[in-house]
């Protein structure tokens, strides 16, 4: 039955996901819910050393989660320094998007509907980038790949990893800034249900397609 599901290139799924996933980060901060856990750690950063942007904080935490990811596995991991590429993309679209997101209206129905559509749309590029077979984003790539390390399951090492996320930024800014920035309800609820909702995504992706790429043994 597997052989039955259309076979889609993963390289082409991976530029969508950092395509989307760069715009919804943007767009859930604009929407003034709050900035997604997975980029509220640079953000922060960025707010309180501005002299580097938000796409800057970004590749640098990215690089402190490959640098982690290494050390738990206690090896070098030739595939995880190609996830940099990955997220230098991520990073760079980050700060083009901040260029012109201003020109959208924030009304308050609008304001709900960029935070339900950037929260749905980062759950469907994670879960494309889960599926890609190849290098990910290092912010979406620590979580699965802790997953397998301590062999516990993705959706609640996500959550984790979100809730930690936000933690540190809340604590960054309050002791930093002398107040709370970049958290909101949005952040807490996509903190909370997007390890889950990533799941039940792929779930519903894996009934119907299959990924194969360069670096998989599947071929198109």
């Amino acid at each position: 039955m597997e052989n039955e599901k259309p076979i889609l290139r993963g390289e082409l799924a991976l530029m969508v996901a950092i395509v989307i996933n760069s715009f919804s980060v943007v767009l859930m901060l604009y929407s003034g819910s709050g900035i997604s856990s997975i980029s509220s750690v640079p953000y922060a950063f960025s707010e309180v050393f501005k002299e580097l942007s938000l796409g800057t904080w970004t590749y640098i935490f990215q690089g402190a989660l490959v640098l982690s990811l290494m050390i738990l596995r206690r090896k070098f991991v030739p595939s995880y320094l190609f996830s940099f590429v990955a997220g230098f993309a991520f990073s760079e679209l980050l700060d083009v998007n901040e260029l012109w997101i201003g020109i959208l209206p924030q009304t308050i129905p609008c304001r709900i509907a960029y935070f339900l559509i950037s929260y749905f749309l980062l759950s469907i590029g994670i879960a494309l980038e889960n599926r890609c077979q190849l290098p990910i984003i290092p912010t979406d790539l620590f979580p699965r790949e802790l997953s397998e390390i301590i062999d516990k399951p993705y959706a609640r090492v996500k959550i984790i990893f979100d809730v930690l996320c936000l933690a540190t930024t809340g604590l960054l800014t309050c002791l930093m800034l002398g107040y709370l920035d970049g958290l909101g309800i949005g952040t807490i609820v996509a903190a909370f249900t997007m390890g889950k909702m990533v799941s039940i995504t792929g779930s519903w992706i894996d009934q119907r397609v299959t990924f194969a790429s360069v670096l998989s043994k599947q071929t198109i």
